[in-house]
């Protein structure tokens, strides 16, 4: 039996939903990492933190792109491009663990 379309949207969008709260935990892991190793002491602009964070990604991968199976560094999940929330949450870290 097909599922109504009103079906399908709910669930795509309780998984977008849930992939936002992925995203977010991930990008407040990364920051408090940063954080904890100084980065947020040092005064550099977000585009070279963010080469930095893909240089360190390519490290991890051995150098060869997506050999762990996951997306590349800085890359959304939504294939649109580098996320936001993850430049932004690595770069700026959270107020409340300063």
């Amino acid at each position: 039996m097909k599922k109504p379309s009103s079906k399908i949207r709910e669930e795509i969008a309780k998984l977008q939903e849930q992939l936002k709260q992925a995203e977010t935990r991930e990008a407040e892991r990364i920051g408090r990492i940063a954080l904890r190793a100084g980065l947020g002491e040092i005064e550099i602009e977000e585009t070279e933190l963010h080469t930095a964070f893909e240089e360190l990604a390519k490290h991890f991968r051995g150098g060869k792109p997506g050999t762990s199976g996951r997306k590349g560094a800085g890359e959304s999940s939504t294939g649109r491009g580098p996320s936001e929330t993850f430049v932004s949450g690595a770069a700026s870290g959270s107020a409340r663990e300063a």
